[in-house]
């Protein structure tokens, strides 16, 4: 996927953004431009990253802000989770990503869905576009 945003039926989909440094690490995770993607309907956030998943009410967001740099070894590979706060990262760039604060925390890192987790950063390529597009619909 080369392009940075698009919108279709389905509603508007957001390409992550693949630094170099990244490309590697992400891929040895099953993290590639064709499994990572995050998708915004009317309703819900869907994103995709590798094998994980995630799916959010628009509703349930609290908050939004566009952060960064990431160090490149607390974010590249897996999706990550944060010991601090348990936040849920899925990053391809360690240059700028949306954070996401949530009402009620979310399942993402683990199969079970007992880890929850109080807030999601998304790398994507368009960071403004995807912060607007989620202000609008919360």
């Amino acid at each position: 996927m080369t392009g940075v945003s698009s919108t279709g039926q389905q509603g508007t989909t957001f390409d992550f953004r693949f630094a170099p440094s990244y490309r590697r690490l992400s891929w040895l995770f099953g993290v590639t431009e064709r499994t990572a993607l995050v998708t915004l309907t009317d309703h819900e956030l869907l994103a995709r990253f590798g094998p994980w998943h995630v799916t959010v009410a628009l509703t349930n967001v609290r908050s939004v802000k566009i952060t960064g740099p990431y160090r490149l070894l607390k974010a590249a590979g897996p999706a990550r989770l944060s010991l601090s706060d348990r936040g849920l990262t899925m990053a391809t760039n360690g240059d700028q990503g949306v954070c996401l604060s949530f009402h009620e925390p979310i399942a993402g890192i683990e199969p079970t869905g007992r880890l929850r987790h109080p807030g999601l950063t998304l790398t994507v390529a368009d960071c403004a576009g995807l912060a607007e597009a989620v202000s609008r619909g919360a």
